[in-house]
């Protein structure tokens, strides 16, 4: 007899229930569980923000209350660690509710961090930073279940002859090299990282920067860039993509320090170029309607060079 099913005839819980009461035990069933007795999941990704759509969703609670249930997972030492509903348990707090109504799973670790991941990838808006951990997270617990034993990892068969990032790709958003540039936003410090995050958020007076230099400033040491950092608030500006790659190269090089990320900044942008914008309105009467802007724009050039060459005349 295999060692696992002697274990099984030895367990009390085999020898004083029936099998169909183990089998209902190991059903899932929905509960209403006081808020303290849930507790976060380990290093979740994703931030509950105090934002306008949680207010919507604390009214909708305290109208409606909570429509979706929750899940979670039993935890050895009692109480319950939340997979799905982060938002819901937070609104349902605000709502000064006692009770969350959840769906209540037994899941291995694994198991949980891609059912967390899943869930909340569905989400309107999502920020840089909470795919970046996520997607690694789900790679680490997805690449564990295929290096497991074949008997131990139910989802192994779907897995084999399939590398692990592939299949995050077909499961995901996002693209195989789409995923691979957010997971390298791991490697960025935090406060760096907020900023790749407002280019999503846009909050006023706060410095943005884009995924793709993100990704070549996250190949920098954490001391380069911290001088980085330190720079950008002064100079009040942040890398273009070119300026970033520069970086990196000077980096992997060893010849990047505070004077050269301060001369790279310092480098003139095309997009920082000063430009000279006017209404459409204020000159669409001048021109046939459907003209093209750069007509538009050629057409004034060369009739403010008549008005300059005329002035000119006049003046002799």
């Amino acid at each position: 007899m295999a060692k696992n099913n002697v274990a099984d005839l030895l367990s009390v819980g085999s020898l004083f229930t029936t099998q169909a009461e183990r089998d209902e035990a190991q059903r899932e069933t929905v509960r209403d569980i006081p808020l303290e007795e849930i507790s976060d999941f380990p290093n979740h990704p994703f931030k509950v923000r105090m934002d306008a759509s949680m207010m919507e969703m604390v009214d909708s609670v305290k109208q409606y209350g909570v429509l979706v249930p929750a899940l979670v997972r039993p935890k050895p030492d009692g109480g319950y660690e939340m997979i799905a509903g982060h938002r819901r348990r937070k609104a349902s707090e605000l709502a000064e509710q006692q009770t969350l109504s959840c769906i209540v799973r037994d899941m291995t670790d694994d198991e949980a961090t891609i059912v967390m991941v899943d869930s909340n990838l569905q989400r309107e808006q999502i920020l840089p930073s909470e795919k970046a951990f996520a997607y690694k997270m789900k790679l680490d617990a997805m690449k564990r279940q295929v290096g497991r034993p074949k008997n131990s990892a139910p989802v192994e068969s779907n897995l084999k002859g399939t590398r692990s990032n592939e299949e995050l790709a077909a499961q995901s958003p996002d693209s195989r090299a789409q995923i691979q540039r957010y997971i390298r936003l791991t490697h960025l410090i935090p406060d760096i990282l907020d900023l790749v995050d407002n280019s999503v958020l846009r909050e006023k007076d706060t410095l943005q920067i884009a995924l793709r230099p993100a990704v070549e400033l996250s190949y920098l040491t954490e001391k380069e860039q911290q001088d980085l950092l330190e720079i950008m608030e002064s100079e009040d500006c942040t890398p273009s993509h070119a300026q970033a790659i520069k970086m990196r190269q000077f980096s992997q090089e060893g010849r990047l320090d505070a004077n050269v990320l301060l001369s790279i900044m310092q480098e003139e942008k095309p997009n920082q170029v000063e430009q000279f914008k006017m209404p459409k309105e204020r000159i669409s009467k001048f021109f046939s309607p459907g003209t093209p802007a750069k007509k538009m724009e050629d057409t004034i050039v060369k009739a403010l060079e008549l008005y300059r060459k005329r002035q000119r005349d006049m003046e002799r």
